[in-house]
């Protein structure tokens, strides 16, 4: 709170020029107006200043919706739909796999109590109660605890493969839509050059009106396509380490339940 305090006084003292200036020039004008009463006549000049502040306050979704117009419909709308499906894919991945972080500790104290308190059939129900690919494989492993210690790692480690595979599921979804939102783009920019090329020998002449639309079309379906691209490398990039995170988390606690299991001695014996 404090630090939002001081940032909005630190706003205030660098705008406070400002303020006065404007102050100050609305005086002057006003003053202005009061002794010629004559230059009130010339209304187009105020035209032109709110035209252009109309234009400065266009909004965002205006300003890429004419962008949108202009780089052609045609070419804009398949990496539109590209950043669409790579959105809704990457959004499934990152809720999935924040839904997947479990508490290691808490769940490995919680196991730990049960094999004390109730056996392997106490942990195996705390296991099955907790949500997350790292209670899923100490089930499996406690599945196993009859055989020995060495079928119980093998057992997590062939379910780790699994479990991480299903965490991985979708990702090639997103670098497909990484790599065609590009070439869409480039598509766009070669059958837009082809097009303006036309134009020049239909004509005969080299006009830059006829070359500029063709152009104008390659440039924005290649800046379409290079931000596609760029977004969904930034989720893609997110899930990545959100997997490896999860994956690391596993092996840890693979590790600490081959060893809690080796410490109250329960080898199917």
């Amino acid at each position: 709170m404090r630090k939002l305090i001081a940032l909005f006084m630190l706003a205030g003292i660098l705008f406070a020029p400002v303020f006065a200036n404007a102050q100050e020039a609305e005086a002057d004008s006003a003053a202005q107006e009061e002794t010629t009463p004559v230059a009130e006549e010339p209304a187009a000049s105020p035209m032109i200043v709110d035209d252009e502040i109309v234009a400065e306050e266009q909004s965002f979704h205006q300003v890429v919706k004419e962008k949108f117009i202009e780089g052609d419909p045609v070419f804009m709308t398949p990496v539109l739909i590209c950043l669409i499906l790579g959105l809704a894919v990457a959004l499934e991945r990152i809720i999935t796999l924040n839904l997947s972080t479990t508490n290691t500790k808490k769940l490995l104290a919680k196991v730990e109590d049960a094999l004390s308190s109730g056996g392997v059939e106490a942990a195996k129900e705390v296991t099955k109660s907790t949500k997350g690919p790292v209670a899923s494989i100490f089930t499996q492993g406690l599945m196993r605890y009859s055989e020995g210690i060495e079928m119980v790692e093998k057992s997590i480690i062939a379910y780790g493969s699994v479990e991480m595979g299903r965490l991985e599921k979708g990702l090639v979804w997103i670098s497909l839509f990484i790599s065609l939102a590009p070439m869409l783009g480039f598509m766009g920019t070669v059958i837009g050059m082809i097009g303006a090329f036309d134009s020049i020998e239909a004509a005969g002449d080299i006009s830059p009106s006829l070359v500029a639309g063709g152009i104008k079309i390659a440039l924005l379906t290649t800046v379409a396509g290079l931000i596609v691209a760029i977004i969904l490398q930034l989720f893609y990039n997110y899930c990545v380490a959100k997997i490896d995170s999860l994956v690391n988390d596993m092996e840890d606690a693979s590790i600490s339940l081959v060893d809690i299991l080796v410490k109250h001695k329960l080898t199917g014996k």
